[in-house]
């Protein structure tokens, strides 16, 4: 019988300095379902690496020439299946919130911990959230306050929220606020199975990669806001 073995995890590298770049392939190489399929210098070059090869996540630098990390996020997201973690110098600055306003899965430290790196790559790479949800609604607030009033009215209501069943609708306000499976499970009287199952549904048909952007699309829809609950 023919052992079945799992695809590698493929990985892009995206930083301009070539020594963090090479400490981060020292660190994934090293796990056996890991594959470096490439190192880019710039936004740029990592929106045209993902579109010639197949990548299932991008280490993300933000502050490079030529295109920066966000813009590049924003089209990889865009075009691509390819989970992206931006690595920022501080765990709740600007540019861990507009990665994940522009599509990142996640956010990390640039001097995060080997142990943690590679656990961070393999969380994304399956659709888990690395971020929690809760750390997510605390930096989207802290953004949203400092932001001025806008002067528009509210956004309109996105009408894919109208496919959602009434649970699927009630699972989507309390990932918004941050709740995991296993606490959406005690509130719900559901199994964490089932609950995984109205998850997935959720993400499909409101077209999101996973829970952390579940928590963007609350907050960009107007259906959470800093001063009140979830709005729908």
């Amino acid at each position: 019988m023919t052992e079945v073995v799992d695809p590698k995890i493929r990985i892009l590298l995206v930083d301009d300095q070539p020594l963090l770049r090479m400490g981060f392939r020292l660190i994934l190489e090293g796990e056996d379902d890991f594959e470096v399929v490439g190192e880019a210098v710039d936004g740029a070059d990592a929106v045209r690496q993902v579109a010639v090869q197949e990548t299932d996540v991008v280490l993300m630098d933000v502050r490079m020439p030529v295109m920066d990390g966000i813009e590049a996020t924003r089209r990889i997201a865009a075009a691509s299946c390819a989970r992206i973690i931006i690595l920022t110098t501080f765990d709740l600055d600007e540019y861990a919130f507009s990665g994940l306003q522009a599509g990142a899965s996640a956010f990390l430290l640039k001097d995060v911990a080997p142990q943690e790196l590679v656990q961070a790559v393999r969380l994304v790479a399956s659709g888990d959230a690395v971020v929690a949800p809760r750390i997510t609604q605390r930096l989207l607030e802290t953004y949203v306050r400092s932001l001025p009033a806008p002067a528009q009215s509210p956004p309109p209501r996105d009408p894919l929220l109208d496919e959602l069943t009434p649970r699927e609708r009630e699972v989507l306000g309390a990932i918004a606020e941050g709740l995991s499976n296993a606490e959406i499970a005690q509130g719900f009287f559901l199994s964490e199975t089932t609950v995984k199952t109205h998850v997935r549904r959720v993400l499909s048909k409101l077209h999101l990669r996973d829970r952390v952007q579940v928590v963007v699309y609350a907050y960009e829809t107007g259906l959470v806001t800093p001063s009140q609950g979830l709005d729908y």
